[in-house]
């Protein structure tokens, strides 16, 4: 894990207890996390995941917003309890008045959509098209589950081909 974003997290811990005058337990942290999502906090397990191709391709923004967005979520739990909201007026208070920044909910980084690989299936219809299922709908054919065609209601048949998509 990059010893910046370890160091900002740590960071905005120090600026929440400085605030309220009180320890918190500090997280794990990793960096897998994929997908759309720059960051995510899993307070139940103490934990943050972060993305790292979103931190690479927005450093310093990630490192200033992104960081103090998921640690604020841990704090405004540990201050609060789980029973109040993702993004309420708890959060918001701690990134306005802990981190001096603006209570964001969503990232506006542009994300790249990675191409997936998808299954091709086939049915009993003579004209149409293959199925191209994705990777989960494969496993879980393979694990015994059925897809129908809608028109003919026949199981797909993995065709074993697949394609980028």
């Amino acid at each position: 894990m990059p010893d910046l974003l370890q160091a900002r997290v740590e960071a905005c811990y120090q600026a929440a207890e400085n605030y309220f005058q009180r320890a918190f337990k500090r997280p794990t942290i990793s960096f897998q996390l994929r997908g759309k999502k720059a960051g995510v906090a899993h307070i139940c397990e103490n934990r943050l995941r972060f993305n790292p191709q979103l931190y690479q391709e927005n450093l310093e923004h990630f490192l200033l917003h992104t960081v103090a967005h998921e640690v604020a979520h841990m704090v405004a739990y540990q201050v609060y309890g789980k029973h109040i909201r993702a993004h309420g007026h708890e959060w918001q208070a701690i990134m306005a008045k802990v981190y001096q920044l603006p209570a964001q909910r969503c990232h506006n980084y542009p994300v790249q959509h990675s191409k997936r690989t998808h299954y091709l299936y086939h049915c009993s219809c003579p004209e149409r098209e293959p199925f191209a299922l994705s990777g989960q709908r494969h496993a879980r054919i393979k694990k015994g589950m059925h897809y129908l065609c809608r028109q003919c209601q026949t199981p797909l048949i993995y065709s074993k081909q697949q394609v980028q998509c």
